[in-house]
């Protein structure tokens, strides 16, 4: 149906001519990272069957998120009107949100090219059978996913990490892998990495992949580290030799943290520095933050979807991903299934419709061209220090204001003055969902109401009087009818409450 290399190739080129200049890096002096979910639809000519050709689909980008950066817990706000994480991957999340109520506003007017068709409950809808999500990142999710084996014969991306940098791990926000010291040194105008940058004719991307990144069908099994906890043999295996005889001489680093109450990593040089499977919250400068590892919550989207509570009040069942691809990078198949679903697989106990995913994982053999090991193959020994970019984009497949670019979680260019007026929320907000998820309801008979927001049901929302009516101050309230109540609608009413005034 559609192959890795396709699905990356199809993002980077939405990312050169949809994306605007504003929020991208500044040439030779920043980079960033990119992530999308992308939408996978039969042809519609594939009606006519008794074929064994390949099955033929349309691809198409409906969400898209670039950013490095989260921020510390003492800016964060519990009005909801600022992005407390603005990786990649959770940036294009929300933007899938954003597209996700679009398609829900389609279909609530019974347009026929909305995503979702009628469930079989009263006022809740589901994705139509024949559509899938593939989730795709230019790199390696930070956390638990980046913690990669290298092999001593392998050929690595970047030096292995000194015995030294223990006592000073020292990584951008970004939770990116490499030391950019080791990294300079390593890439010169020789390495597999400036080789691939050039394209050269006549030499698959492929073939130029598995010789910069020892990829797993060229070079040597990197060890098996499928639980949260390993076992006496599999932590032998990672210290010692991996399966194929070769020697695991480190790890690569992540600078997420391991979460108050996880047992922490030991910290000892060499392949034992990091504990695999634990929960991890991404670095900051002086200011420790509260976002989850982007591995974290991709294993948390791949349980609970990516829709979010408000939106499963209208949803029949959760919106899954049914693949996730990597770009080039430093890469690990185990590490990135450990990650996201071998570290799931006792969750147990959940809401009808939810379970563990058997999401498929693959990795592309195209870089990034703003990636960081990209920019740096370009700007060899370039005057100044490379940085990540400090702003974030955000594009959706909707009609309105598709764009958003921020920079410290509030639209770029937001003084301090301006943070409590409307014009400095982004529009993938907390708030701005859900003041897009309130709009969704007005437009929506009463009596189409799901169950869960009707007067007979356990919530329902007031506003000056008028249900679902325009904001209109900070009477918005919520008032409870039954006894029992889920996380889920604990979590919103939290929301509710907090809700800032229009100003």
């Amino acid at each position: 149906m559609w192959t890795a290399d396709e699905i990356a190739q199809l993002c980077y080129e939405h990312y050169r001519s949809r994306l605007p200049k504003q929020g991208k890096p500044e040439p030779n002096r920043e980079w960033t990272l990119l992530a999308a979910v992308v939408k996978i639809k039969p042809a519609a000519d594939q009606a006519c069957g008794g074929t064994n050709r390949r099955a033929q689909v349309t691809k198409e980008v409906v969400s898209m998120g670039t950013g490095t950066k989260c921020i510390g817990q003492s800016k964060m706000r519990k009005s909801g009107d600022i992005l407390n994480d603005s990786h990649a991957e959770v940036i294009a999340r929300r933007s899938f949100q954003r597209y996700l109520l679009h398609q829900l506003h389609l279909a609530a007017a019974l347009k026929e090219d909305s995503i979702f068709v009628p469930g079989t409950q009263r006022g809740l809808w589901k994705l139509r059978p024949d559509l899938l999500f593939v989730f795709f990142s230019s790199h390696t999710p930070c956390g638990d996913a980046s913690i990669i084996p290298m092999l001593e014969f392998e050929d690595q991306p970047c030096c292995p990490v000194h015995r030294d940098w223990a006592n000073n791990p020292s990584v951008e926000a970004s939770g990116d892998l490499e030391d950019p010291e080791d990294k300079k040194k390593c890439e010169d105008l020789g390495s597999p990495v400036t080789k691939k940058m050039r394209h050269e004719p006549g030499i698959p991307d492929s073939v130029a992949h598995h010789q910069s990144f020892g990829h797993q069908e060229s070079g040597p099994v990197p060890p098996s580290v499928s639980g949260s906890h390993l076992t006496a043999e599999e932590l032998a295996a990672v210290t010692g030799m991996a399966p194929s005889g070769a020697k695991v001489v480190d790890v690569h680093r992540t600078g997420a943290k391991c979460v108050p109450g996880e047992a922490g990593d030991s910290g000892k040089p060499g392949a034992a520095y990091h504990q695999v499977g634990l929960l991890r919250v991404k670095p900051g400068r002086g200011d420790r933050t509260c976002s989850l590892s982007c591995s974290d919550k991709l294993a948390r989207w791949n349980v609970l979807g990516c829709q979010g509570a408000l939106l499963m009040h209208l949803l029949e069942e959760p919106v899954y991903l049914s693949a996730v691809v990597i770009g080039r990078c430093p890469y690990s198949q185990e590490a990135m299934q450990r990650a996201l679903t071998g570290r799931c697989r006792n969750v147990s106990a959940l809401p009808k419709g939810f379970g563990v995913q058997e999401v498929k994982i693959e990795q592309s053999g195209f870089l990034f061209e703003q990636s960081r090991c990209a920019v740096q193959a370009k700007r060899a020994d370039g005057p100044g220090r490379l940085v990540p970019c400090g702003a974030a984009i955000s594009w959706s497949a909707v009609p309105e204001q598709p764009l958003d670019v921020t920079t410290n979680g509030f639209p770029q260019g937001t003084t301090k003055k301006a943070i409590r007026c409307l014009q400095a929320r982004s529009r993938i907000s907390k708030v701005e969902l859900f003041r897009s998820f309130q709009r969704l309801l007005s437009s929506i008979s009463e009596d189409k109401w799901p169950d869960s927001l009707r007067e007979d049901g356990e919530l329902r929302w007031e506003d000056n009087g008028h249900r679902c009516g325009p904001w209109k101050g900070n009477h918005l309230k919520v008032k409870e009818h039954s006894q029992s109540s889920t996380a889920r609608q604990e979590k919103m009413k939290s929301l509710l409450r907090s809700l800032p005034p229009r100003t």
